[in-house]
């Protein structure tokens, strides 16, 4: 298993950044996946899940009407589009996964939301 997430980067309060995660060595389409992200200090926070094969998400509280996780299957890639960011969204994202007893991790996307 194999998960790669990609695209965070420095983004002012009120903007945007879309973060992708691209998956193999698992069965992805039908696999629910999630986002999680993990600020400093803190400990990992659940943000986002869909289902498989991706008809029904769900969301923190907090992310609500700004960030709305999507999923291509046909590229085994899974989506976080975050909108209005705010400092406190200031963290690391990650796209885990289990399958077969076992939680696999990326290496996450630092996301900073500054001025």
């Amino acid at each position: 298993v194999q998960l790669v997430e990609s695209g965070g980067g420095l983004v002012q309060p009120g903007g945007s950044l879309r973060l992708s995660c691209a998956a193999s060595g698992y069965p992805f389409s039908s696999s629910g996946m999630s986002w999680y992200r993990q600020a400093p200090g803190k400990e990992r926070d659940w943000v986002a899940t869909i289902s498989s094969p991706g008809g029904s998400t769900y969301y923190k509280d907090s992310v609500k009407g700004r960030f709305t996780i999507s999923r291509d299957n046909a590229k085994n890639t899974l989506y976080l589009h975050m909108n209005s960011l705010q400092p406190e969204d200031t963290a690391v994202y990650y796209c885990p996964v289990s399958r077969w007893g076992t939680n696999y991790w990326g290496q996450g996307t630092q996301v900073t939301v500054s001025s």
